[in-house]
């Protein structure tokens, strides 16, 4: 086959693929007559043929990908306006800990944070396929070991945990709170909020979130609200939930509550067994 055909083949068979696309299955449109070697050759020049457009080709960690350039995201929200996701601090702090610091337990997390990490947040992360459970750690309890999958390296055009940013306390990252969508009560209360360990790591993290939101293939808000699921929580939900304290103090408000229903009870059964006093001295 010649190479313009064998351009076109890759080229087709990667506009049309929902998801990216590896070098061994593409292999496969050729009855593996293209050696792994050559086809990387040609995708190379299929990106270089695409330079100029506003369809790039590029290859993330499940594989290789038509997307949309960034420069043309304020051209395509206007076929779907419809709102992103929101995400709390607590969450996009808890998933940078995660990206920079995995694989991570729950405790590890806290000791990180500072405060309690409220299950609502980790269930949203895996629900959204950032974060999964990769093992257990061989200690008391055998807490589960989180990190980050290779939907969440898709969804930020990586193709390894390499390439995150750089954690360097010399640079000061442009605020993630400038690009992402967060609740008012949720940015006036990071003016309140003290800086955690990882601060740095949540600002990068949260900032190349924001780049690369554009660079994801376009879908229709269905399809973003099937990605999503059913189990995700909004975020002022899980703003609310992760308030420290807040699981702490539900046990002592529940032990009030009993003591409450207990003191009406006895009350109810003194107050009936004085009337059945009452009305047998009647009786005689």
């Amino acid at each position: 086959m010649h190479t313009l055909e064998a351009k076109r083949v890759l080229e087709t068979a990667l506009i049309c693929a929902p998801q990216p696309i590896t070098v061994r299955e593409l292999r496969g449109l050729f009855a593996d007559d293209l050696g792994t070697d050559t086809l990387k050759v040609l995708l190379q020049e299929l990106q270089l043929d695409w330079t100029h457009r506003g369809v790039e080709l590029v290859q993330v960690a499940s594989g290789w990908r038509f997307q949309s350039r960034p420069e043309m995201r304020e051209y395509l929200d206007r076929l779907h306006p419809e709102k992103p996701p929101k995400y709390s601090r607590a969450t996009l702090e808890t998933l940078a800990i995660i990206a920079y610091r995995q694989p991570v337990t729950r405790g590890d997390i806290e000791d990180i944070r500072g405060v309690t990490v409220n299950s609502l947040i980790i269930k949203q992360l895996e629900d959204r396929g950032w974060v999964e459970v990769i093992g257990y750690r061989e200690t008391i309890g055998r807490p589960a070991l989180l990190a980050t999958t290779r939907q969440f390296l898709d969804d930020l055009g990586l193709q390894s945990l390499d390439q995150l940013p750089e954690l360097d306390s010399s640079k000061q990252p442009q605020s993630m709170f400038d690009s992402l969508p967060l609740e008012a009560s949720q940015d006036a209360a990071l003016q309140q909020e003290a800086a955690t360990p990882d601060a740095d790591a949540f600002e990068l993290v949260g900032e190349s979130m924001a780049m690369a939101a554009p660079l994801a293939p376009v879908a229709p808000a269905d399809a973003e609200a099937q990605a999503l699921g059913d189990g995700d929580a909004p975020a002022d939900v899980v703003a609310e939930a992760d308030v420290p304290g807040s699981e702490a103090d539900a046990p002592a408000a529940l032990a009030a509550e009993n003591d409450a229903d207990l003191l009406v009870r006895d009350d109810d059964a003194h107050n009936s067994a004085h009337g059945g006093v009452e009305k047998q001295k009647d009786d005689e």
